[in-house]
């Protein structure tokens, strides 16, 4: 630094004296017009936006589709509208079917607090990795081959991961490295929130659609998990706070009431319903490790009958509490053991409410292995057999290190992004503000996050509005019949129900890992977008 001020202030002095002033007058003016842009990125270089482009192509349904993809990060303001996170995607444009008009898919997971990884890699980017299906796979080097099922033949598509993710990052202006650090972690509370979350989505879909030139395009989002939150958040919010209406709202895996979620109803009695909503899936999954005693029976209609029951003789029995007699009780119990394959005892024991994490931990119990909560078709050795619930999650040991393995790879070497950067495939660490302010509330309201009535509103005030969801049936995350129950109560007309289509798919939280249920998936979501996108 100080050869180049030494060389500059020698340049000056052989200037002539007028050129002098004039230089410094050209200066003096530059400094005047320098953006504020300008002047943060000085303070902070991950306040500028990065973007970089490169060149593919894929094979689905046997042809080829070139594409231009652009990996990259956009600036995020905070609640005082100064730049404060950057967001990073991946966005992948179709080279011969470009232009305004053409659909664009926003696409994101879930946690609250994972990266995208999952469906880039897993399910619609233009490379997936290759994992077992109900078991596990061997360790690296990981497949990673053409997904003959990505959306491209469809939409543009734009894998969006959520702030304090991926290649993304917290930022403020401070010449003070110490107090610019402090400053980040005071400015998180802007973006991890349900409500600040879906802030940080709606400004970054509105400056996309302006970078790219998209506003004019058919355009949808597609949310697993926790994502699917999210989507029914972000639906009401872009149609109010950005005046942007979409085509279609696609949902994986859907949870919108945690109320019903079967993680931990015990921590809030007298809410019965979860585990009526999750028996089917514990049936399914009973049925899957071959544990229901009698005879084998298919398994869609074995499914009907369990739902019925769930919410007739299940739910009237939970709903007598201390009240019901020990015949009931223990005639309810042998029911039980006939749709889920726990003992008899046991489940009288748990006074006949088994939550998530019991069933998995019990279900195997005589071959000590735990079943996956996001998948129960998977199995694996119990940490502690003398648990009560399972310590871990075998589905998510069995894939993950394959998933953030073949991306970290793909990114860096395919998309030529983030070389130098570490990717935060999670940040689950993170704390997170529950509080959620429903249309029509003043204010947010503490407690368990419930955005039923946000996606409700969102199909009123747009009428044309489609939604779809997609639903495993191993999945104890976050369990099919609770969606279906989730859907049924959408405070909203009847008229527009028929706005709403529900599919199944044997596999669990994450289909996809099933090549033939991607297909299904592909075909299924490829089909509602071309038949939502007015052309």
């Amino acid at each position: 630094m100080n050869r180049l001020c030494s060389f500059a202030a020698a340049l000056l002095l052989a200037l002539p004296v007028a050129a002098v002033a004039a230089d410094a007058a050209d200066s003096k003016a530059a400094t005047a017009t320098k953006s504020p842009d300008d002047a943060r990125q000085a303070l902070d270089p991950n306040l500028k936006p990065q973007q970089v482009e490169s060149t593919g192509s894929v094979i689905i349904g046997g042809k080829k589709i070139d594409y231009r993809a652009v990996a990259g990060t956009l600036i995020i303001d905070d609640k005082k509208d100064e730049p404060t996170a950057s967001m990073s995607y991946v966005a992948y444009f179709r080279r011969d079917a470009g232009g305004a008009k053409r659909p664009v898919t926003f696409l994101y997971n879930g946690g609250p607090g994972s990266a995208t990884v999952w469906l880039h890699m897993g399910a619609f980017g233009p490379r997936r990795v290759v994992t077992g299906d109900g078991v596990r796979g061997p360790a690296a080097p990981y497949q990673v081959i053409n997904t003959e099922y990505s959306l491209l033949d469809v939409s543009d598509l734009v894998f969006i991961d959520a702030p304090g993710t991926g290649f993304g990052k917290f930022t403020a202006m401070d010449p003070d490295k110490e107090k610019q650090r402090a400053r980040q972690k005071e400015k998180e509370k802007d973006f991890l929130g349900v409500d600040e979350d879906v802030r940080a989505f709606g400004i970054f879909i509105e400056k996309f659609l302006a970078k790219y030139e998209r506003w004019n395009s058919p355009k949808y989002i597609f949310g697993e998990s926790y994502g699917t939150t999210r989507s029914a958040a972000l639906a009401y919010s872009l149609s109010t706070k950005h005046r942007t209406d979409l085509n279609g709202v696609i949902l994986l895996s859907q949870i919108l009431n945690f109320d019903l979620s079967p993680d931990g109803p015990q921590i809030n009695p007298g809410m019965d319903l979860p585990y009526a909503l999750v028996l089917p899936t514990y049936t399914a999954g009973a049925w899957h490790h071959k544990k229901l005693p009698g005879a084998a029976r298919e398994l869609r209609p074995l499914l009907d009958e369990v739902e019925h029951f769930a919410l007739t003789d299940y739910l009237l029995a939970l709903a007598k509490g201390s009240r019901i007699s020990a015949g009931d009780k223990h005639a309810m119990a042998e029911k039980l053991h006939q749709y889920t394959g726990l003992p008899v005892d046991y489940i009288e024991k748990s006074n006949l409410r088994v939550n998530g994490g019991q069933f998995a931990r019990m279900l195997l119990d005589g071959e000590d292995q735990s079943v996956g909560r996001l998948d129960s078709r998977y199995a694996g050795p119990s940490l502690d057999p003398l648990n009560k619930e399972a310590d871990y999650d075998p589905q998510a040991a069995a894939i993950s290190s394959a998933y953030i393995a073949a991306y970290n790879d793909y990114v860096r070497t395919t998309l030529k992004f983030g070389v130098d950067e570490i990717y935060k495939a999670s940040n689950y660490e993170a704390k997170w503000n529950s509080a959620h302010r429903p249309p029509g509330f003043g204010e947010a309201l503490d407690g368990t996050p419930n955005v039923m009535t946000d996606l409700a509103a969102a199909m009123k005030m747009n009428p044309q509005l489609k939604v779809m969801l997609n639903s495993g049936y191993y999945d104890m995350a976050t369990p099919y019949f609770a969606a279906d129950y989730e859907m049924d109560h959408l405070p909203m007309p009847a008229a527009l129900r028929k706005n709403i289509e529900t599919h199944y798919y044997a596999a669990g939280h994450m289909m996809y890992v099933n090549a033939n249920e991607l297909k299904d998936l592909h075909e299924r979501v490829a089909r509602f977008i071309s038949s939502t996108d007015n052309h």
